[in-house]
Order: structure tokens, then sequence, then C-alpha cells
């Protein structure tokens, strides 16, 4: 009879893992899943056994190992994932075409704010875009889920207080708040947006701020 395995022969045992091995495993998990997986979630596949910063190592090393291809390894701010590259993405669009979202002016404009002043209220939006925001325009960035509620000033009424989420950086493929572009970038892709008529068909109503 065979001896029996010992701890470091056990199959998916960490300690017993060749780098490849680990990566093979890394892979695979990152290719099947929808959303980024952050370091803490991809220790589960080896126990815990091993370290974040071992992971990160490897992952930067496949990082580059997949440079070069159709689809490339990225870290947002939920954590990493496999995504097509931008040039491929045109000859990917004939197999299954998409339109695009098109969003007003109102709502980019109220999203940009959010992103460079937050957290914000209705009223501090509507007071630097010098017009009432629609309830229509933060219902549609909730429910793109760029947007959400994060609190409530301390003031009378106790307006609520809106932020960006994971969900836009990892849009953006940015992994912080700190990537985002200079501002007069972001201003000059609304403007950008208005010029191609990249609009809704339903543009949200807006009054005078008063």
């Amino acid at each position: 009879m065979s001896a029996p395995l010992t701890p470091l022969d056990q199959p998916g045992t960490s300690d017993s893992l060749s780098t490849e091995k680990i990566k093979q495993i890394l892979e695979a998990a990152l290719l099947t899943t929808q959303e980024p997986l952050p370091i803490a979630e991809l220790r589960k596949l080896f126990n815990q056994e091993l370290s974040a910063a071992l992971l990160s190592n490897l992952l930067e090393e496949m990082r580059a190992q997949w440079r070069h291809r159709g689809v490339e390894l990225v870290t947002v701010a939920s954590g990493w994932r496999f995504q097509t590259t931008a040039e491929m993405q045109p000859y990917l669009d004939r197999l299954t075409p998409q339109k695009n979202p098109r969003y007003s002016r109102a709502v980019l404009e109220t999203l940009a704010i959010i992103a460079y002043r937050q957290p914000v209220t209705r009223g501090d939006i509507e007071e630097i875009r010098g017009v009432g925001v629609s309830s229509s325009v933060l219902k549609t960035l909730t429910a793109r889920g760029w947007i959400d509620a994060v609190g409530h000033r301390n003031v009378p009424g106790k307006p609520a207080l809106f932020a960006t989420t994971q969900h836009f950086l990892d849009d953006l493929n940015l992994r912080s708040l700190e990537e985002l572009p200079p501002l007069e970038e972001m201003r000059s892709l609304i403007d950008a947006s208005e010029r191609n008529q990249d609009l809704p068909l339903e543009e949200p109503e807006e009054a005078p701020n008063r």
C-alpha cells in the first residue's frame, strides 16, 4: 500500500502549488467572474494561506504577460479583472452590436459635480449649475450604480449627501478618485457629447433655480 498523503501533498494545499499553478488558478477565477475580485477574495482560492503581497506580485506578473493580447488584466477600485482592450472592442461589437446609453447634459454635469465635489446635496448641485435638478437625473445616476446617498447633512431638513460609488470607478477603469481626469477634460467630454447629439430621447425637465 502507498503511504498516505501528507498535508503538503494534498490536492489544493497552497504550499504544494507551483507559481505557474497559482497563476492558472487566478486566471481561471478572473476569467470566469463577472465582477472585479479584490485580493481578499482571491485569497479564498488558497484557503487564505497565500499572502496578499504574494498574490499582488503574481498578478502584476500576469498583467505583464497579458499586455500584448486582445484581453488585458487590469486593477480597478473593486479589484482585479480581465477585460477586452480598446483595440479589440470595435471587432467584438460586430458580433453583438450594442447601443451605448445616452445621457443628457444635465446628467453628465450632475455626475461631474458629484464626482469632484462629493459629498454634495441636491441643493449644492443646483447652486453650482444654476438650475433645479430633476429627480429623474439623480434616479438615472443611482440606477446606473454611479452614485449613492452616503448620509445626510446636519442642517434643517437633513438633505441627503451624494457621492460616487466603486462601480463608477470600475466603469471608468479607475482605482481611486485621485485618478479622475482634470475637471477641464470632463467638461470637454460633456461638450463633445452635446455636439455629437449624444442625448437621450427624453430630456429630463429642469426648472430655473430660484
